[in-house]
């Protein structure tokens, strides 16, 4: 060792000291209480707070869990049962009446004897929303179609499915798992035709209603196609007239001949029929389906340049998002008509689904130009050095950054919608949570129950809406740029 080193540095260890363990307050669930739980002062105190809170919940509504009864015929075999076993004075909750009554609570009034088809249907959404919600996820998709295949078919067994009805379901979820590992992007063919699908499945009636209806755009895209070579204008607009003329002059008188030549009718159902989560799923699914869209234009139309398409964005936004959603469904209900040719038939379902979708549409607009707003004007720049025109600007790097961004916003507005839907027992429908808890408690076996109803609704819709929040934190991690 050299003498200038021996004079600087006056000790040096030639052997490693044993690896000790880390401090008790270091380690183990001691750190992770002292960090999470007991950091500081106030931190401490909300601590102790929730545990209160907690202690005074379980120690007032433990028994009331605890004493449940899952099996008796009316509320007073509940509370007989109750006194049997746990003594007089002694309370639980009464579960049976959603073991006797889980079928009003899911279908409504739907006729039992065709709970199969709601079922077919339900299971067949989730394949048409395969391909959309995991299109760059594989393993989760195939786990999603194998799920639902097992359990769709298991339940239209139970539910007494007719046998051919069992092998379509079958050859279309077990061909939608074969499809998703060889070409997923086929599967996109069924998103766009499920919604005539599903609306057969549910309603009933003749299947050429929804052929006709698809084969508005098919005739359109012709037209559009004849007419291009001629005048790009004329061939839009052609595109646009001749689907609303071929709805409104032809598609219903074609339909019932087509219906007289070869039959391809099930058994019709009634919107009066249907209430629950059956009513709730089809009017929430279907206004999240299209408020989406809406709200994009809407939200562009309200940054538009062009006066009068800013003026009319603005103006219905603004009255939407300033009137009670209450108030629009009074007007579907009771008012729309009013508007309507004599004679004309509109279904009630229907006029929610609009009235929601449009009160939706609002707020998502509203979201979604809060992400257009946080883009850097950088963006807009980059898109016109590239010579890309407004729509392509917006398709391919406008929206989606924005749309990215908006994500919470726009899954938030999503689950609100989904909860407001049981708004509809205003206009006569039976919502699971009010119309269809009141209808049971009509019956004189179950007069009187009021939170079990409550209580499992509740945990449904959480449930949902649960689900619909997780799959928001994971689509923000898939789409997570910043920095990888």
């Amino acid at each position: 060792m050299s003498d200038t080193h021996a004079q600087t540095v006056s000790f040096v260890r030639d052997t490693m000291l044993p690896p000790a363990d880390p401090p008790v307050r270091e380690a183990g669930a001691v750190r992770w209480l002292r960090e999470n739980l007991f950091s500081g002062p106030l931190n401490t105190v909300l601590t102790i707070l929730g545990i209160m809170i907690v202690w005074f919940l379980v120690s007032h509504f433990w028994d009331w869990f605890a004493h449940s009864v899952w099996n008796a015929d009316s509320l007073a075999d509940c509370r007989r049962i109750i006194a049997e076993t746990w003594g007089e004075g002694a309370r639980g909750a009464c579960w049976a009446v959603i073991r006797e009554r889980w079928n009003q609570y899911v279908y409504g009034f739907y006729p039992a004897e065709l709970y199969w088809r709601p079922t077919m249907a339900f299971g067949l959404l989730f394949v048409a929303l395969a391909p959309v919600l995991f299109s760059e996820a594989p393993g989760i998709r195939r786990v999603v179609l194998v799920l639902t295949t097992v359990l769709t078919l298991a339940l239209m067994v139970a539910l007494g499915a007719p046998a051919a009805w069992l092998v379509f379901a079958a050859v279309v979820l077990v061909g939608a798992i074969l499809v998703s590992e060889r070409h997923p992007a086929w599967l996109l063919v069924f998103s766009v035709l499920y919604p005539l699908m599903g609306v057969w499945f549910l309603w009933g009636g003749s299947a050429w209603g929804p052929i006709m209806v698809l084969a508005g755009p098919v005739l359109g895209w012709i037209a559009w196609r004849l007419l291009v070579p001629v005048s790009g204008m004329v061939a839009v607009v052609a595109a646009l007239v001749v689907p609303l003329v071929w709805w409104i002059v032809l598609a219903g008188e074609a339909a019932r001949d087509a219906e007289s030549i070869v039959s391809l009718s099930i058994p019709a159902v009634d919107s009066d029929r249907f209430g629950g989560f059956l009513l709730s799923i089809t009017i929430g699914v279907s206004g999240i389906a299209m408020s989406l869209p809406l709200g994009i234009v809407l939200a562009l139309a309200r940054r538009s340049d062009m006066f009068l398409v800013k003026t009319l964005a603005v103006i219905f936004i603004e009255f939407i998002r300033g009137v009670p959603l209450i108030a629009l469904l009074f007007v579907a209900s009771l008012l729309l008509n009013y508007f309507l040719p004599p004679g004309t038939t509109f279904d009630i379902i229907l006029r929610v689904i609009i009235m929601v979708t449009l009160f939706s549409a609002a707020y998502m607009a509203e979201v979604i130009r809060g992400g257009l707003a946080a883009l850097p004007r950088g963006q807009y720049e980059a898109a016109d050095a590239l010579g890309l025109d407004y729509w392509k600007a917006q398709r391919l790097i406008v929206l989606p950054q924005a749309l990215k961004i908006s994500i919470p916003g726009i899954v938030s507005t999503f689950i609100g919608m989904f909860k407001d839907t049981t708004l509809v027992t205003f206009v006569g429908l039976y919502d699971p949570l009010k119309s269809m808890s009141d209808a049971v408690r009509a019956s004189t076996s179950w007069k009187g129950i009021y939170w079990e109803p409550y209580i499992f609704v509740g945990f449904i819709f959480f449930l949902i809406c649960f689900g619909m929040s997780r799959y928001s934190m994971y689509l923000e991690r898939r789409l997570a740029r910043d920095h990888r």
